[in-house]
């Protein structure tokens, strides 16, 4: 005896990613504007702070990582953008939303944690707690800002 099944499936005429695909290539973008702009400003961010998270060294090692920590922070703000039921805002408000994620992450992770991330790994040149730095957050911003961009083009 035959079964049928039947399955819904979405119907997309344009070709969008889902949410986590857009947080994920907007964060490498938004990472790839602000790595820029360190290595023109504060080259030793990533040559040397950012490596020493990880036990590492040198400025390639800095760039991966910094783009890989874009990507992350891209899928949290995907998450964040799903889980309060705003998936798609549009990209005037999903910019702004990615500006002001951008200062969230430079308040929480560049200004408290990777100071104390740095402590704690012994890294010599460790910023104290908070670690108020105009160019970083300037950074931040911008990463947010194409974030933000990025995933209302793309979602």
């Amino acid at each position: 005896m035959a079964s049928e099944t039947t399955t819904r499936t979405a119907d997309r005429t344009e070709t969008k990613l889902e949410p986590w695909q857009a947080g994920t290539v907007g964060g490498i973008a938004g990472a790839i504007v602000f790595g820029a702009m360190l290595a023109m400003q504060t080259p030793g961010v990533l040559e040397t702070a950012i490596p020493a998270l990880y036990g590492l060294e040198g400025g390639l090692a800095g760039m991966i990582l910094h783009v890989a920590h874009g990507a992350v922070l891209g899928v949290v703000f995907a998450a964040v953008l799903v889980a309060t039921g705003h998936p798609d805002p549009g990209i005037a408000t999903s910019s702004a939303l990615g500006l002001g994620y951008g200062i969230v992450v430079w308040a929480l992770l560049a200004a408290v944690v990777m100071p104390i991330w740095l402590s704690a790994v012994g890294f010599a040149m460790a910023p104290g707690v908070p670690n108020v730095a105009v160019e970083s957050l300037i950074g931040h911003v911008a990463y947010g800002f194409v974030l933000g961009a990025a995933y209302a083009l793309l979602e």
